[in-house]
């Protein structure tokens, strides 16, 4: 037993070893001189010292190791002696004198190794006889570490097939027998541990009655130094600590089970009908969680997988067996591990798994477990299942219904748990629900599990985000196709977690960063949905839209977007399909299509659902890129509805100046791509971004933006203009110079306020990008772009360089020099080009 005083015990085991040193001194020089009995008395006095009952598990290990090392020595002396003619059975015989039964014992395995090397008697005999007589020592402690000295002299010794030891038939069973009744009597003493009565405080012993006396007076307790702490729960504590330092050293019960698996006779019948029936029994009966689970372990790690494959049955059936307290998930899950990675090994074992019905036998095994186990918690049970379902994920991939069923049962046992609290049994859920994801690799057979679905439902709701987050990532990883509605239905009723906000969960909660990405990921799904059918691929998007649509304002900025071009793609695709029936210079459309249209009136209420957000300039965005896609389809009142609604957002929503001047850039840069309005409504749109344009607040944004409206009076590709196009709307010169003069007037406007309010003009920029402007058209032969108007406007921005009352700004300057270079570049060129720009002083 363990002294409470570590500090005693540290005394105890020098002493130990002091007094086993001595005595080893003596046996040595004994030993040098051949003096066998003097040899054998100072070695018994030596072992002798590992009598004691002060030391712990750990503590007594140190002092067993330097008693073995000892003990090889003696037993090569002994070798010696056999080989100088000494009579290995009198030798035998005359340890037996020694006068404690502990020193004769270890004495007597000692000599009984050399008896059998010796083989003057058959291996069999001598160690039934030495297993039987370390039952002399029943003290816990001191006979597990005796009986695992008995297993180690004699592990190399067993009458096994093809050993030099073999005798007549049988002699495997011998050897079997030997190792199974060690195993059990050292599995009965190790249990014993956790049982016994008697204490042992600071070297002074008690029997059972003065035990149970200290335990219930407390001044007695006081007396003797035991504080109110060490009552029988510390006892019990302190006990198992001792078991596990056992288990955790090489004296372990579970070695024999190894040495088991080692005999090359044991084959898969012995095994069957002898081996693991009576290891069972042994574990069953001892009723001890601790040896159980440790056993039950041993058992699944030592023997061969082809082994527990064929005696599933046997295995199983122990395990309802068990106590209610003993750790059977991890054990069983540790047998299916071992059984998947054997599956894995080669397809060559598969067939063996469906001759033995491996999937029904440990299904039902979990079922009565489960139920054996009333009070197992819901961590073990999923854990169960969840390797039962990797199990059959190795093992037979192509059964999704077996998938189905183990997540059935998941479910039933959840039913009636709801929402889970318990993290553990949450990752498992996880885990269990990752399994097929990354086993199939495709989200569409994973849909075919109807429990699937149901398992999500009892993931409290940041784990459901986590797991719709796995779900995304592993259709992006593996590029998965999916192409109609019912399986987008399915797959957004999985991750609903991420597309609106579930029961009891506040927007306020979630971090902002992860909120971003979750929502990014939704993002790129939708992008990744798509059917090359136009007419499947809008019930996608009808599907996508009304689960979209329940996101709520937070996520609406995120996921319209890509819904919208997801949503144009189709209008592209109904194009190409039109023109490829129709040709190429008619409307794809014609005015019998509607469907196109239908879509256009889907992407106008959609992008509506902006406006509660709000998110104005988004969706004028989103306004004009429809409006694009109907000038692509030649659908003139859809694109002209598309950018009136872009106007109202702008008049009615857009109040802050920068959100105002991108805004009207954005405008101006698709008005000028479109080609489908005729001169009436590409007039009205146009005048409307002029006029807006020249309201902007800042002089400097005016001036930019009316310059910017030039382009509207002007394109390039003049062959495609329409007819009753030139020269108006479309192609008016003298538009383009009034825009230009009119950007002219507002940064002369500019200079003046810059003047009146700080004392200088300002900066030249807004001269210099009009100046560019001109350059543009004249190249493009605007004729009332002319060389006296560059001219003059040259001269003008140098004035007003030149002028003391200008603001020296080396960016400005930069950008006027440039574009002097490049007239000089023009002119140098020669041709047409050089001729064009020879007149202009630079």
């Amino acid at each position: 037993m363990i002294a409470d005083g570590g500090e005693d015990e540290e005394k105890w085991l020098a002493a130990g070893i002091a007094g086993l040193q001595q005595n080893a001194f003596y046996m040595h020089r004994a030993l040098d001189s051949n003096n066998l009995r003097d040899a054998l008395k100072f070695s018994a006095q030596m072992l002798s010292e590992l009598r004691t009952s002060k030391l712990s598990p750990q503590k007594y290990y140190q002092l067993y190791m330097r008693a073995f090392d000892e003990l090889r020595k003696l037993e090569m002396f002994f070798k010696e002696e056999a080989r100088r003619g000494c009579s290995i059975i009198d030798l035998y015989e005359l340890v037996q004198h020694a006068g404690n039964i502990l020193p004769r014992l270890y004495l007597l395995c000692t000599v009984g190794s050399v008896y059998i090397k010796s083989k003057e008697a058959p291996a069999k005999d001598v160690l039934k006889d030495l297993v039987e007589m370390c039952r002399g020592i029943q003290n816990p402690v001191r006979g597990l570490f005796l009986r695992s000295y008995l297993s180690q002299v004699s592990r190399d010794k067993l009458p096994d097939i093809g050993s030099e030891y073999e005798g007549d038939a049988d002699t495997v069973n011998d050897a079997v027998e030997f190792v199974l009744q060690n195993f059990t009597e050292m599995n009965k003493l190790w249990v014993r541990m956790q049982h016994q009565v008697g204490l042992n405080i600071y070297g002074l012993c008690y029997t059972a009655c003065e035990s149970f006396i200290l335990l219930a007076d407390p001044e007695l307790r006081l007396a003797i130094g035991l504080s109110g702490l060490q009552g029988p729960a510390r006892e019990k504590d302190r006990r198992e600590k001792e078991r596990s330092e056992l288990r955790d050293l090489v004296i372990s019960v579970g070695k024999n089970l190894h040495v088991l698996s080692q005999i090359e006779g044991v084959d898969l019948d012995m095994y069957k009908e002898t081996v693991l029936p009576r290891v069972l029994e042994q574990v069953v009966n001892c009723k001890d969680d601790i040896a159980q689970y440790y056993l039950m372990d041993c058992i699944i790690q030592v023997f061969p997988d082809e082994y527990h494959l064929q005696t599933l049955e046997i295995l199983l059936d122990a395990f309802p067996q068990l106590q209610p307290s003993v750790d059977i998930k991890t054990v069983l899950s540790r047998l299916m591990e071992r059984l998947s990675n054997y599956a894995a090994s080669s397809a060559e074992v598969l067939p063996e798994f469906l001759q033995v019905g491996a999937f029904a036998k440990l299904n039902n095994a979990i079922g009565k477990v489960i139920e054996a186990q009333v009070d197992m918690p819901v961590f073990g049970a999923v854990t169960l299942y969840s390797s039962l379902l990797t199990f059959i994920l190795h093992v037979h991939p192509e059964r999704l219904d077996y998938a189905d069923q183990v997540l059935g049962a998941c479910v039933k046992k959840l039913s009636t748990e709801g929402k889970l609290e318990d993290n553990k049994a949450t990752k498992q859920i996880v885990a269990l629900l990752s399994a097929p994801l990354e086993k199939y690799n495709d989200i569409v057979t994973v849909l075919k599990l109807s429990n699937y679905p149901r398992m999500m439902e009892y993931l409290d709701n940041e784990t459901n985000k986590v797991m719709a987050t796995v779900i995304i990532q592993s259709i992006m990883k593996n590029n998965t196709h999916i192409s109609t509605a019912d399986k987008v239905e399915s797959l957004f009723e999985l991750i609903k977690g991420l597309i609106k906000d579930l029961d009891g969960t506040l927007n306020d909660e979630v971090d902002e960063d992860d909120f971003n990405e979750e929502q990014n990921s939704v993002a790129r799904l939708i992008q990744m949905l798509h059917n090359d059918d136009p007419e499947e691929m809008f019930k996608v998007i009808c599907t996508m839209r009304k689960h979209i649509l329940t996101g709520g304002p937070r996520r609406l900025p995120f996921t319209i977007p890509p819904l919208v071009f997801s949503s144009l793609k189709d209008v592209v695709a109904w194009a190409s399909l039109a023109r490829q029936l129709q040709g190429p210079d008619e409307n794809p459309f014609g005015e019998e299509s509607t469907t196109p249209k239908k879509i256009f009136q889907h992407l106008n209420q959609t992008i509506e659902t902006l406006y509660g957000v709000p998110a104005p300039e988004l969706a004028l965005r989103l306004y004009l890129q429809c409006a694009e896609a109907a000038n692509d389809c030649e659908l003139e009142p859809v694109a002209y509805e598309f950018f009136t609604q872009a106007y109202i957002l702008y008049e009615e929503e857009i109040s802050d100046s920068r959100a105002q001047v991108t805004a009207m850039h954005l405008i101006i840069g698709t008005l000028q791509r479109m080609h489908v309005f005729g001169v009436e409504n590409r007039d009205t749109l146009t005048h409307k971004a002029t006029g807006y344009s020249a309201k902007l607040l800042k002089k400097p944004d005016q001036c930019r933006a009316v310059y910017a409206c030039s382009h509207l009076f002007w394109v390039d590709d003049q062959d495609n203009m329409k007819d009753g196009e030139r020269g108006t709307g479309l192609q008016n010169e003298i538009l383009v110079l009034l825009c230009l003069k009119r950007a002219l007037r507002i940064a002369n406007a500019a200079q003046q306020m810059s003047n009146a309010a700080r004392g200088s003009t300002g900066s030249v920029t807004l001269f210099v990008e009009i100046l560019n402007k001109y350059l543009y058209f004249f190249e493009k032969a605007n004729p009332q772009i002319t060389v006296a108007t560059i001219q003059s406007l040259i001269e003008l921005i140098t004035t007003e360089m030149q002028s003391d009352s200008s603001t020296s700004d080396s960016a400005a300057d930069a950008f006027f020099s440039s574009t002097l270079r490049y007239i000089q570049f023009q002119k140098q060129k020669g041709g047409a080009v050089g001729e064009k720009y020879e007149p202009i002083k630079a």
